[in-house]
C-alpha cells in the first residue's frame, strides 16, 4: 500500500473517530435535556450525525447487548477504529 493512501485511509479513519465522539456528546446532551432537539440546527446536527454513526453502530448494537442501560456500541467502534489505524499504519512501515 502506498504511504498516500494510507495518510489518506488514516486520516478518514480520525475524522470518523472523532463523529463518533460527537455523536455520544450529543447523546449525552439530548439525554440530560441540555440540547434542544426542537431546534432546527440542533435537529440537523442530530441527523447527519446519525446518518454518518448509525450504520456502523446498529450491527454492533445487534450483536452487544445494553448492559446496565449503557450502549457500549460507540466503544467497540472506536476500538475497531483504532485497529484499523494500527493495521494500516504497521503495513506501510
Amino acid at each position: 500500500m502506498s504511504y498516500a493512501v494510507a495518510n489518506l485511509l488514516l486520516t478518514v479513519l480520525d475524522l470518523y473517530w472523532w463523529v463518533v465522539i460527537i455523536s455520544v456528546i450529543l447523546s449525552w446532551l439530548v439525554a440530560f435535556d441540555v440540547l434542544n432537539t426542537r431546534s432546527q440546527a440542533a435537529q440537523t446536527i442530530w441527523r447527519a450525525v446519525d446518518a454518518l454513526t448509525e450504520p456502523l453502530l446498529r450491527p454492533i448494537r445487534n450483536v452487544l447487548p445494553a448492559v446496565g442501560g449503557l450502549d457500549l456500541s460507540p466503544l467497540i467502534l472506536l476500538l475497531g477504529i483504532q485497529f484499523l489505524q494500527n493495521l494500516i499504519s504497521h503495513s506501510v512501515g
